[in-house]
């Protein structure tokens, strides 16, 4: 059995970044092979390689072989128990990810937040 908990803690930890976010918005285009998406950025493959398994554990995403490429795609139930969540707070309709990056930082201790 999984702990709600933690899934939510790796569902938020992986969108705090913008790399990330931006990948799963290629994704709602379509599924994508992991070489097409690291195309897009300025990274290493092995780099966004990483992103994309910090989105997989997250099960924001799923990968999977077709013949010799890896494939992601969107998972779309994903992000309900985060919107859930979210809804329960009324401020964060509709969310905007940065804004709610920077609270996430501030609540975490990481980086002050600032606007």
């Amino acid at each position: 059995m999984t702990d709600p908990g933690r899934d939510l803690d790796l569902v938020f930890a992986a969108l705090a970044d913008p790399t990330r976010r931006t990948i799963l918005s290629m994704l709602l285009e379509d599924d994508m092979a992991v070489s097409d998406v690291a195309c897009a950025f300025d990274i290493s493959l092995a780099a966004v390689s990483k992103h994309l398994g910090i989105l997989a554990q997250a099960g924001l995403i799923s990968q999977e072989r077709r013949g010799r490429l890896r494939w992601c795609q969107l998972e779309p139930d994903a992000l309900r128990a985060a919107s859930v969540w979210m809804q329960g707070f009324g401020q964060f309709e509709p969310v905007h990810l940065d804004a709610f990056e920077r609270f996430l930082r501030a609540e975490l201790g990481g980086e002050p937040e600032s606007d």
